[in-house]
């Protein structure tokens, strides 16, 4: 560890430190929003997100577009779903799938201008 990384004391600017103590979000927040950057942090659900981003598409569709299995698209849907990042419909036998909002879409476009500045 570098002297840049280590601190020796145990706090310097107190007054600041209790502002910001004030102003965290919640515990349970914070382990919440921890849990949705985890399901983002799935290569194949973040293709698919991308894919919804222009429409809703069923699961043949976004298994053709993936070039995977529907299984492994449904597993991936499902594991979406349960985060509450998208939704569905059933037409007859189909099931669409879609953004489940406009939250999603964003957190993706906010994601990819982060990664493409670099």
């Amino acid at each position: 560890m570098s002297d840049f990384d280590r601190c020796d004391c145990t706090v310097i600017h107190e007054d600041v430190v209790n502002v910001i103590r004030e102003k965290l979000p919640a515990e349970e927040d914070l382990l919440d929003l921890a849990d949705l950057f985890k399901v983002f942090g799935d290569s194949t659900r973040i293709r698919i997100i991308g894919a919804l981003l222009h429409g809703e598409l069923c699961v043949c569709d976004i298994a053709a577009l993936l070039d995977m299995t529907k299984s492994a698209i449904s597993h991936q849907l499902r594991v979406l779903r349960q985060a509450k990042l998208v939704k569905h419909r059933r037409d007859g036998k189909v099931v669409f799938y879609s953004l489940d909002d406009d939250h999603v879409g964003s957190i993706f476009r906010q994601g990819l201008e982060h990664v493409q500045e670099g």
